[in-house]
């Protein structure tokens, strides 16, 4: 049997080197392994002949056995299309085509036996079929097609020809050179103790299965493996990672961290983050490099746990860094930092890209001599002229647009990798954060500090703006600041700015007693700044932007959000954007404007947006609508493999039963050198598209 991995598709007959080409750039199918790895979507019953009498035009698709009476043509020019009168002697359908019409009253004949297949619909009180498959009723063995396959297309295959059809022609050849059997990618014994089809077996029936039972079995078998790699990858290195890699022990809590704790503190430490500090605490004194994902909603009290935890640093001779994506954010956390440290003797500095000549001379010989204690920046700290004297401690704010080359050239700035903290306001549903960070141990601010009031959230028709204006005045009126959101689309760039600048305009008239600032991507850093400035001062009382304030400025005095548009945002995007109010003590308004015409997805995700506040529920709901391809930063997150069968919302619970068989071949073969398990670590590294080491970087 020759190689499905190393045979290119294009010698497949049926093939040849057009419409290999399309399949290279459309699907990324190169070889013959490619194309048996490229799943259908869904499947239709062709074993079962209906009867005309029996159908209607709600059914999905159907299949008759019968003869064309006539044939008629109505329409002139593009209007034109074809009507065979089709019947099997229980009643009649039309058989419809709109394009190819001299080519079907060529190939069909009149009184000879078909069997047709397509979706029914109802017109004008008649069942109609449009565009049908038709097989001469002598050449097809109903009772032997089973389950037909049905593959995605792009519209540019469709033009080619290269229609689902013609994949499953192609994939017929390939199933059928499967003369014995495959190499087998999992184990005996695993194969055995979890009732799993050979991989032979599930790659045939996930294309031709006979039955929904083979079916069943095909797609749990692909999936059970596809998942168990993940998590085997996941798992091995974060093994070696702790077997490798020792990390600063941190013994002591001191002076600093305690005369914070006594006199700086602000309030209360909430329930929530006095048990992820305890969590951090353990990981510090351990002896083993800490690798922790922090996560909390906005306004959870991230950033005081990660100060604290700094704190702890510096208690034990080290310095700490805190990485933030953008200036803004930066400098945002530099000033709470200091705000939190006043009074105390702790050297902070911000180092970004602007800071330049003498004053970032002063910070980096400060870094040196470890005279600069705690050190926030954004990604100008991985440059390498930046160097510490003790680095200790690096918190990354934000981790998802972070690139894992990036976040590795922090290990490369001390003799040992420091301990991390990755800090994000994106809440994850766990069987995501299971595959991408599944090598990070997890804690989770999950309530409010106290006086904070959840945000009343409500959906608001386009056509009763006057009532959102009365509101917004009155809001005004008592002292509160307002936030207006346009989306900022990279597809429709050019008229969402227009529609920014009209709605700014428009605001302005609206609102003549308010000082008015906007804020977009596309505006140079320095004018951003300042009409930034206008509104954290509280100069300006309405600010019109863009998505650019999704993460970043801090108003306390803010208590409203309107977002326009907001069917064209995702729902994390919704929460991220509503989390920008609510920030102080007053009660807070997210008002979601949209048109009245909107699809059944749009109106589930603001359903959702107005009933809870809670980010994890909405995470878990948005990974259900959208599939985890585009949450952010999925892409950049180090999953070394593509799903090609597994849904992570839809397969949370087999995600997490093979997690644990993927825990156990690792903890009784922690170093891979067991010949039981010789077939997993081959098939492994196969797997591994690069050599980086994804999971010592999170």
């Amino acid at each position: 049997m020759f190689d499905f991995t190393d045979r290119d598709i294009k010698y497949l007959t049926g093939v040849g080197p057009q419409r290999a080409s399309v399949l290279n750039k459309e699907l990324e199918i190169y070889s013959l392994h490619d194309l048996l790895y490229y799943f259908p979507y869904k499947y239709v019953d062709r074993s079962r002949i209906y009867l005309i009498r029996e159908i209607d035009g709600t059914m999905p698709y159907i299949q008759l056995k019968g003869e064309i009476l006539s044939f008629e043509t109505i329409g002139e020019g593009r209007q034109r299309r074809l009507i065979a009168h089709f019947t099997d002697g229980t009643g009649i359908v039309d058989l419809v085509w709109f394009q190819g019409i001299k080519y079907i009253v060529s190939k069909y004949k009149q009184r000879q036996e078909y069997i047709v297949f397509g979706k029914p619909t109802s017109f004008n009180g008649r069942i109609n079929i449009a565009h049908p498959d038709i097989d001469n009723a002598a050449e097809l063995k109903v009772a032997s097609m089973g389950m037909q396959p049905y593959y995605n297309t792009t519209d540019k295959m469709k033009r080619t020809n290269l229609n689902s059809r013609a994949i499953e022609k192609m994939m017929s050849v390939v199933v059928e050179q499967i003369h014995s059997s495959l190499p087998e990618t999992l184990t005996p014994g695993i194969l055995t103790k979890y009732h799993l089809m050979s991989l032979t077996d599930a790659l045939v029936n996930i294309h031709f299965p006979a039955n929904t039972d083979l079916l069943r079995k095909a797609q749990y078998r692909l999936k059970f493996e596809e998942l168990f790699y993940i998590q085997l990858n996941i798992l091995r290195y974060a093994k070696d990672r702790q077997r490798k890699y020792r990390g600063y022990v941190f013994d002591k809590v001191g002076d600093v961290f305690y005369s914070f704790y006594s006199q700086n503190l602000p309030f209360e430490l909430t329930d929530a983050q006095k048990r992820v500090l305890k969590e951090i605490r353990r990981d510090l004194g351990g002896g083993r490099q800490m690798n922790r994902l922090l996560q909390g909603d906005v306004g959870s009290g991230k950033t005081l746990v990660a100060l604290m935890t700094m704190l702890i640093a510096l208690d034990n001779g080290y310095q700490a860094c805190l990485m933030a994506p953008t200036e803004i954010l930066a400098n945002q956390h530099l000033e709470t930092i200091k705000e939190l440290l006043y009074g105390m003797n702790v050297r902070v500095e911000l180092l970004t890209g602007s800071i330049t000549g003498k004053k970032r001379e002063e910070i980096l010989a400060g870094l040196l001599t470890g005279n600069v204690h705690i050190l926030v920046g954004t990604h100008a700290v991985i440059e390498d002229t930046v160097n510490f004297s003790s680095l200790g401690l690096v918190i990354i704010d934000e981790q998802h647009r972070f690139g894992v080359a990036q976040r590795a050239r922090l290990w490369t700035k001390n003799t040992q990798p420091p301990h991390v903290l990755v800090m994000t306001a994106t809440p994850i549903p766990r069987t995501l954060a299971m595959t991408l960070y599944g090598d990070l141990d997890v804690s989770v601010i999950d309530e409010l500090p106290p006086g904070r009031k959840p945000i009343t959230t409500v959906h608001q028709y386009d056509a009763y703006r006057k009532s959102l204006y009365v509101s917004i005045h009155k809001q005004v009126a008592e002292g509160r600041q307002v936030y207006i959101v346009y989306p900022l689309i990279k597809e429709s760039e050019k008229i969402d700015l227009k529609n920014l600048e009209e709605g700014y305009v428009h605001i302005c008239e609206e609102f003549p007693e308010c000082r008015v600032c906007k804020v977009h991507g596309k505006m140079k850093p320095q004018e951003k700044d300042s009409q930034m400035h206008l509104f954290v001062s509280g100069e300006a009382q309405i600010m019109v932007a863009t998505t650019v304030i999704e993460v970043g400025v801090n108003v306390p005095n803010a208590s409203v959000m309107v977002i326009e548009n907001a069917e064209r945002f995702g729902l994390s995007q919704l929460h991220q954007l509503r989390g920008r109010v609510g920030r102080g003590a007053e009660q807070s308004y997210c008002i979601l404007v949209t048109g009245f015409k909107l699809a059944e997805e749009t109106r589930k995700r603001l359903d959702i947006m107005v009933r809870t506040n809670d980010g994890f529920e909405i995470a878990e709901a948005d990974l259900k609508l959208r599939g985890p391809g585009d949450l952010e930063g999925t892409q950049q997150s180090g999953v070394a493999f593509d799903l090609k069968i597994a849904d992570i919302a839809r397969d949370g619970q087999l995600l997490q039963f093979v997690r644990e068989i993927a825990q156990e071949v690792v903890d009784k073969d922690p170093s891979g050198l067991s010949s039981e398990n010789e077939i997993l670590w081959r098939r492994l590294k196969e797997l591994r598209k690069t050599n980086v080491n994804w999971a010592s970087i999170s």
